[in-house]
């Protein structure tokens, strides 16, 4: 998105304080429907000369279609990146280090606050194509993202490989996530869900920025409600393996909820996380699952798990 209005185009419609935003800052957010349920979510990178938000693959359609049907006269324009750039996500300990030797024109990584963006290159390929870079830390371990061309997707990889980085399957990713408590949308959250009850207002609502859309039901729900929502998603351990999302949460005879995602987890064992009444989200909740091959009994968990 480029175009001296996109920022105050965005702050209407998006969750956060899109027009705080600064050159190589970014943020977390939701478009909510005036029901206060969420439309996606998104991560919102703003680089000095443009803006890059990055959607669920599966919303890029209908974000664009809404993007582009709101626009008036507005100096906004917006380019469609998804098939020309590729993402690829570095995260764990030695991640700001890996990159520190991997890219040109960047350094101290480590010392990024969250969504900090800048562009680079491949210094090991001397290659003038450009990167772009953001610290995006969502597995509970200090994380990244490159945006690279597909055409150099592969001398990245190799270079980051060469240096000790390992690629990783989607179970173990999906482990480390549900570990860290972190939801993804289309997983964890649907269009029938309202950020609050998703447990994502810290990092993806600003409560100091003007009007955006659904908005007043956000306010109600925290001021008049106290932020009491009948649902919230909650971390699960679980006594043994055989949860798998879609799965029936009970607590005796009563049905208080269904788990979104579940994970072996190396250091937890099984886990999960997943919807529950709210009479059962406090750590320590036993409630019991209905597993593939019987009941799984579970505890809430906080989150992330410990």
């Amino acid at each position: 998105m480029s175009g001296a209005d996109r920022a105050s185009y965005l702050q209407g419609l998006l969750t956060n304080d899109i027009q705080a935003l600064t050159a190589g800052t970014g943020c977390y957010a939701a478009w909510l429907t005036p029901q206060g349920r969420m439309l996606t979510d998104l991560h919102v990178y703003e680089s000095g000369d443009r803006i890059m938000l990055d959607v669920p693959a599966a919303e890029l359609s209908p974000t664009l279609q809404r993007l582009e049907q709101f626009i008036f006269s507005e100096d906004v324009q917006l380019v469609d990146l998804s098939g020309a750039i590729e993402a690829v996500g570095i995260h764990g300990p030695e991640a700001a280090a890996l990159l520190d030797q991997t890219l040109d024109g960047v350094q101290g990584l480590a010392a990024w606050p969250e969504y900090h963006n800048a562009r680079a290159g491949l210094s090991s390929k001397n290659d003038s194509r450009p990167l772009y870079v953001a610290r995006n830390s969502q597995l509970g371990v200090p994380g990244f993202v490159l945006y690279v061309e597909s055409a150099i997707r592969g001398d990245l990889e190799h270079a980051l490989i060469g240096r000790g980085a390992v690629i990783a399957d989607q179970a173990d990713i999906d482990a480390a996530r549900i570990a860290a408590g972190y939801p993804v949308f289309g997983v964890d959250m649907t269009d029938d869900t309202i950020p609050l009850e998703a447990g994502i207002e810290e990092r993806a609502i600003s409560f100091n920025k003007g009007c955006y859309v659904g908005q007043e039901v956000i306010i109600r729900v925290l001021h008049r409600g106290h932020g009491r929502v009948a649902r919230k998603l909650v971390a699960l351990r679980f006594e043994r393996d055989g949860a798998v999302s879609g799965s029936k949460i009970v607590a005796g005879d009563r049905e208080v909820g269904a788990v979104t995602s579940a994970a072996i987890s190396p250091e937890f064992g099984p886990i999960g996380l997943g919807y529950v009444h709210r009479d059962f989200t406090e750590p320590g909740s036993r409630v019991s699952v209905a597993g593939q091959a019987g009941p799984v009994e579970a505890v809430v968990s906080s989150r992330p798990i410990s």
